[in-house]
């Protein structure tokens, strides 16, 4: 257990894999929120077959595991597009990667913006197209402030999760903070250090989110009290 050795040697790898987290983590939630709002508007459509492309979707990411998602992604994927499509296509694992991570958090999403609009009153929206605000502006003007009010907390607790479940891509070889971490331990067998060493790197990352949400929290519960 050299921690000395292991902050001295595997500290740059390590680096390099948290940054790719931070990247990955990153833009996989700017897909999934927009994935997931899309999914929630789908599911909130008069069209049934809407709605049933929305639930299908969410049913098959909540239903299975996000490893055998990734698995599907990168192994799946690109040998179905090369079977009928084009026979040279290729699919990095960092792609894959966040195709994974932003279906399966855009699924997740899609629930908390759904539970979001729920709460927003109907005579909020009834007042709205009273007033002549089309459908689309009451969606954006109206009724999406408010109800993004009572998901944010929601929202942010399933970032950090997001940012978790990067390291289950390590499965697929993506050179994230813990495939990084398995690199250096397969030729110094620091195992202690080296894992400890990544736990605080996720502790770091995920306590500044924990902070962001209760600040985020304590905000909206000031401005619900001053507005009662």
């Amino acid at each position: 257990m050299n921690f000395e050795r292991v902050l001295s040697e595997a500290l740059p790898l390590l680096f390099e894999g948290i940054r790719l987290t931070v990247v990955i983590s990153l833009v996989s939630l700017v897909l999934g929120v927009v994935i997931g709002f899309i999914s929630c508007l789908l599911s909130r459509s008069k069209f049934w077959i809407f709605r049933f492309i929305s639930g299908f979707y969410i049913w098959i990411i909540r239903g299975t595991p996000m490893i055998v998602q990734a698995f599907i992604v990168y192994f799946g994927m690109p040998q179905l597009i090369q079977e009928f499509f084009d026979p040279g296509f290729r699919l990095t694992a960092t792609t894959a990667g966040i195709i994974t991570l932003s279906l399966n958090a855009g699924a997740y999403l899609s629930e908390i913006f759904r539970g979001g609009l729920s709460a927003v009153s109907k005579g909020q929206t009834e007042a709205a197209r009273s007033l002549g605000m089309t459908p689309v502006h009451t969606m954006f003007k109206v009724v999406l402030p408010q109800a993004l009010k009572v998901a944010i907390p929601s929202m942010v607790n399933q970032f950090i999760i997001t940012v978790k479940d990067t390291s289950i891509l390590s499965a697929i070889g993506m050179a994230e903070i813990v495939n990084k971490a398995k690199v250096y331990v397969g030729s110094s067998y620091e195992f202690f250090a080296t894992y400890f060493t990544v736990a605080i790197f996720y502790l770091i990352v995920t306590s500044i989110l924990m902070l962001l949400s209760n600040f985020v929290e304590k905000r909206l519960n000031y401005e619900r009290k001053n507005n009662s």
